[in-house]
């Protein structure tokens, strides 16, 4: 990718930035469907935070949105956006376990998704830097 001096495990950061963008947009779609169609989500008093569904479209469309730009940057080999990218993976985690029984099914996949994120992000993040920053991979400068 231009703008990036590639590493040895340039894999799994691209695999992060794509997946975060790709998570972005999911959580914008939710936001949206939330919005627009109210009664598409099972609407029960089990959920973990008891919220309007107009609330939770918003928070979808705010984390997704966030998300979906951190990833684009991620790729770009920006430090703060792989630190804002495995915050928003956290919060995204607890977003989508406080909505696990309005759509149970949806909510697993974008977990486990998240879990992956992080650790792409945490284990390889030195991977993908800007060119000309110098430094090792195999060291921690």
């Amino acid at each position: 990718m231009p703008g990036l001096e590639r590493r040895g495990w340039v894999g799994p950061i691209i695999f992060a930035g794509v997946m975060m963008i790709v998570l972005g947009a999911f959580h914008v779609f939710q936001g949206f469907v939330a919005l627009v169609n109210d009664d598409f989500y099972v609407q029960n008093d089990r959920l973990a935070i008891h919220l309007d569904y107009t609330a939770w479209g918003w928070g979808h469309l705010l984390v997704g949105t966030v998300v979906f730009v951190a990833g684009f940057c991620v790729l770009l080999g920006q430090v703060w956006a792989r630190i804002v990218g495995v915050i928003l993976a956290v919060v995204s985690i607890l977003v989508n376990i406080a909505f696990l029984a309005a759509y149970p099914g949806w909510t697993t996949i974008m977990v486990a998704v998240d879990v992956l994120v992080i650790w792409a992000l945490t284990f390889h993040g030195r991977e993908v830097r800007p060119p000309g920053t110098g430094g090792s991979p195999y060291r921690g400068d």
